[in-house]
């Protein structure tokens, strides 16, 4: 499965290129801040097994009214380092990586 091109941005990461892409508008579970958000990210040239990262963090564009920061290229960056030592091989094909970060995340009441 590969991202779709459009809304996806372009990150560097050892000398590597990668695309990630975060959902514009969140699922019912993460509009209500029931659930976290999450992320994909493949390789921008070999696109193979696709990363998906789920935050600590609710969505962005949640409807609840909570107040988030936006998920910035640094965590991105981050999440890639820490797959790609979990063993993540983002130019084989297979089923997606899931690298879950959401210790910590609170649901909206």
């Amino acid at each position: 499965m590969a991202l779709r091109r459009r809304g996806a941005r372009r990150i560097v990461v050892g000398g590597t290129g990668y695309r990630w892409r975060l959902r514009g508008r969140p699922t019912y579970d993460q509009g209500m801040c029931w659930s976290p958000c999450t992320y994909a990210v493949e390789h921008a040239d070999r696109p193979g097994t696709v990363l998906v990262v789920t935050t600590d963090q609710p969505h962005p564009g949640n409807g609840v009214g909570m107040s988030v920061g936006p998920v910035l290229p640094g965590d991105v960056a981050c999440a890639i380092r820490t797959a790609l030592a979990r063993g993540w091989a983002p130019e084989r094909s297979g089923s997606p990586f899931h690298l879950d970060q959401s210790d910590g995340f609170e649901p909206w009441p």
